[in-house]
């Protein structure tokens, strides 16, 4: 795992200098903590002159001693950097031997030098694995970025006149002298929707994120962006790649459901033996949910050894799984690691704040890092079993969604008494999960197209929250901006399936690479850790997305066929147990630890003065919260959150270079 920084320029564009480029490594020199380098191609001291600068940090996971970075072809007319793993790299080295490519080294990254000569762009195609990269291709003058199709590596680009910056974290290219920081006022509402700035936007104006399973060229000055993959959801619309074409002529439509068992089984173990490639210690997250715990059995069974397998528990009953992880470790036989934490908000905050480094605030980052830094003590690369909720349809809320579409079938008077506000004013607990508030949420979104439905149930303002909340200039500055079209793109993009697979490929196009997935990826880096995730290989995900729906959900259980394909691995109490967030106590820590942050901070002069939100909108929400009226606590944690960055990325003259002591 890797970092990865650079620019590329057209004849007119300024170049690059060792220096500049030197400055965008350090500042991820934790996700690679063990080597670094830097290639200039052309001649950067002549304006007229187009060239790149390639910049690079190594964790080193294969070919420990010769993997170093950026790396060519033979002629030197190509140059890469790369961050990520190919999983498949041994078949491809093998194939591009015989069509005469001579290599250098023994690491997957010379395999994709070596495509590119062959395939050029459709080099992607043949990748099986995870992977952000960057290729400057000296003979056609051009600059190739390319991201894996579910999204776990990041990449971030800069589009200026004549130049294009990129890197693995955007903070990387904020070191790049004369760079504008200025707030995205569309993105800051996206933000405070869905928790996260969604692809390709960000936080400033004028930086973007490359969308998962997407490619971008840039030559002579010109940036075309383009989509490479799609999971197979919509049957019937498959585009005719190569690998697509092949999910087409093999629909699975008429499979038995022993077929589908047998099929998921293999492709799933294939996915985690070659996950198990490393020239390092490796182990996996082990929670004692299905997911982790049937890829730690998988990883076990395919182990001589016993594997190392890892998780954390909290003080606080509801948020502790550690006895479930316990039952797996027993079952599967791993020599199991666990460690009782009571993370300090005070104290991770601002490390968490520069690490994400644009504003994030999925509370759950937070006993991710805690389970990062604790598994880096042992191991340098950890399994996990991200991805299955979205991919097997996973979460609660897909029952919500299934009821709800047996509720939009009823006339349209009863659909609207279901949805009268009245219904809003009956007593329900403060809890946040609690049984009651979940049905008056229900009940209040009926009225909405299915779609802005989901929304409102995922979000954390919704759209009347957030215009409350908002001064007359900063609402001004929106104009009729919909927060809700990032959403509605993604249904749009999903077929005609029934609505619960639809919103399930909704999930693996937003909040999967958004959320779940940044968050992973940050909060491992952070620590030089390696994630890898085999229900998330691509191979895994088109099985999945042609998968019918009825083999995934029955009644209000989801991963039916996880948990009947793996219950050799999966203890009863597992297969039985209902769904535990990974989370921390951030309801009681406004009402605790953290209140006196709340009121210095969220109503300071010097952010009422920002202009962005009006100061009684927000003491109303601190008031209910610590009064116990309502739970504002991921409402209250987003402004927290967003208000820290602000004063940690936007207001000193210089954008940090490394993290807060």
């Amino acid at each position: 795992m890797c970092g990865i920084a650079g620019a590329a320029w057209s004849q007119n564009g300024q170049p690059l200098d060792h220096q500049v480029v030197q400055q965008m490594t350090a500042v991820l020199s934790h996700r690679g903590p063990d080597d670094d380098g830097i290639h200039i191609a052309g001649n950067h001291q002549r304006s007229e002159s187009s060239g790149a600068a390639l910049g690079f940090r190594r964790l080193s996971i294969i070919d420990l001693a010769g993997g170093h970075q950026p790396l060519s072809n033979e002629d030197e007319s190509i140059w890469i950097v790369f961050n990520g793993e190919i999983y498949n790299y041994r078949e491809l080295r093998s194939d591009l031997k015989t069509k005469g490519h001579q290599f250098r080294t023994e690491s997957d990254t010379e395999t994709i030098v070596h495509l590119y000569e062959d395939y050029g762009a459709d080099c992607v195609l043949h990748l099986r694995g995870m992977f952000a990269f960057a290729i400057w291709d000296g003979n056609q003058q051009r600059l190739l970025l390319a991201r894996d199709r579910l999204g776990q590596k990041p990449l971030v680009y800069h589009e200026q006149q004549d130049r294009l910056l990129f890197a693995s974290e955007l903070k990387a290219i904020l070191q790049v002298p004369g760079v504008k920081r200025e707030i995205n006022p569309r993105a800051l509402d996206q933000y405070l929707a869905y928790q996260y700035v969604p692809h390709p936007d960000s936080i400033l104006k004028g930086f973007r994120k490359l969308p998962p399973a997407h490619r971008a060229i840039y030559t002579n000055g010109t940036l075309q962006v383009e989509r490479y993959w799609n999971p197979p959801y919509c049957l019937e619309e498959l585009p005719a790649t190569e690998q697509q074409q092949i999910a087409v002529e093999n629909q699975r439509l008429d499979w038995t459901t022993e077929r589908w068992r047998q099929e998921l089984r293999e492709t799933l173990t294939e996915s985690v033996r070659l996950r198990m490639r490393s020239d390092v210690p490796l182990g996996a997250f082990l929670s004692g949910g299905i997911d982790s715990t049937i890829i730690a059995g998988l990883m076990q069974q395919l182990s001589e050894q016993p594997i190392h397998t890892f998780s954390i528990g909290f003080p606080v009953k509801k948020f502790d799984e550690t006895s479930y992880a316990r039952q797996a470790a027993e079952r599967i036989g791993s020599q199991h690691h666990e460690s009782i934490v009571q993370p300090s908000a005070l104290e991770i905050l601002p490390t968490l704040i520069w690490h994400y480094d644009e504003p994030f605030s999925d509370s759950s980052a937070i006993p991710t890092m805690c389970l990062s830094k604790m598994t880096r003590d042992f191991v340098t690369v950890a399994l996990s079993g991200d991805g299955a909720d979205e991919l097997f349809s996973g979460y609660d809320r897909y029952h919500a969604v299934q009821l709800s579409g047996q509720f939009d079938r009823l006339p349209a008077p009863i659909r609207n008494m279901f949805g009268w506000s009245l219904w809003q004013k009956l007593p329900a607990s403060i809890e946040q999960k609690s049984l009651r508030r979940r049905i008056k949420r229900f009940l209040a979104a009926l009225s909405q197209s299915p779609e802005r439905r989901y929304l409102r149930w995922i979000g954390i303002f919704d759209e009347e929250s957030r215009r409350k909340l908002y001064t007359d200039e900063f609402a001004e500055q929106l104009g009729d901006f919909d927060a809700c079209q990032f959403l509605l793109d993604a249904y749009a993009d999903c077929g005609s399936r029934d609505f619960v697979t639809q919103t399930s490929c909704v999930d693996v196009k937003t909040y999967l690479p958004c959320d779940i997935l940044k968050k992973v990826d940050i909060a491992s880096m952070a620590y030089s850790l390696e994630c890898r995730s085999p229900f998330l290989d691509h191979r895994v995900a088109e099985l999945a997305a042609q998968m019918p729906i009825e083999l995934k959900r029955r009644g209000k259980w989801g991963k039916r066929i996880l948990v009947e394909t793996f219950s050799d691995i999966l203890p009863h109490a597992i297969q039985t147990r209902s769904k535990m967030g990974f989370g921390v106590p951030i309801d009681h820590w406004f009402r605790g630890e953290l209140k006196p942050l709340l009121y210095e901070t969220l109503l300071d002069d010097s952010t009422v003065s920002r202009g962005y939100f009006r100061k009684e909108a927000i003491e109303e929400l601190i008031e209910q919260h610590v009064s116990r009226q309502w739970d504002h606590s991921y409402r209250l944690w987003s402004l927290l959150c967003f208000e820290e960055w602000h004063r940690m990325f936007l207001d000193p003259a210089e954008p940090p270079s490394s993290p807060p002591n």
